[in-house]
């Protein structure tokens, strides 16, 4: 890539003006550097910097570390996901108190409605992931309730979680 496609690349209006350039391109630069986890952690975090309350840069964020494995860091910014989607669709920020009727949670065209159910959706299944396996349980639980048509496919998911334990490593063999 020469330097005129790069620099193109780079301040490309990818999200549609929805968070400020500067922090768009500190993604694009995060997505370059991808490899090398210290600086691509340094642009994200940058990003973070320049549009805090921005949840399409709390996602880049929790994307990273989900896919780099760092599991727990990629929870603590699921939280702030919930919590910010939450607000945006006027809910209680604790997910236990939230009802079916409270948002158009059956509506797959309602965009914020239906990010609230696959960030709840990760939320959840961060906690098995992490070993918290009744509250992991307890939340994709709670999306059947929301989401009763499963369009988020969270019963599969369920299945996995809720049979018994086939698959465990026996030490003993």
């Amino acid at each position: 890539m020469n330097l005129i496609e790069d620099d193109l690349w780079l301040n490309r209006d990818y999200y549609g003006g929805q968070i400020p350039a500067a922090a768009e391109r500190e993604l694009h630069l995060a997505a370059r550097a991808y490899l090398d986890d210290s600086r691509a952690e340094r642009h994200l975090l940058r990003a973070l910097e320049i549009a805090p309350e921005e949840i399409l840069v709390h996602l880049g964020l929790y994307k990273f570390y989900f896919y780099k494995g760092r599991l727990g860091e990629a929870f603590d910014v699921a939280q702030n996901c919930l919590r910010m989607s939450a607000d945006g669709l006027g809910l209680t920020s604790d997910w236990r108190g939230v009802s079916p009727g409270d948002a158009p949670f059956d509506s797959f065209d309602d965009v914020r409605a239906r990010f609230y159910l696959f960030v709840l959706k990760a939320y959840g299944y961060l906690q098995l992931r992490l070993g918290q396996y009744e509250d992991g349980r307890s939340v994709l639980h709670k999306i059947t309730e929301l989401d009763p048509g499963d369009k988020i496919q969270v019963k599969p998911l369920l299945d996995v979680f809720d049979r018994p334990d086939d698959y465990a490593d026996d030490d003993d063999e």
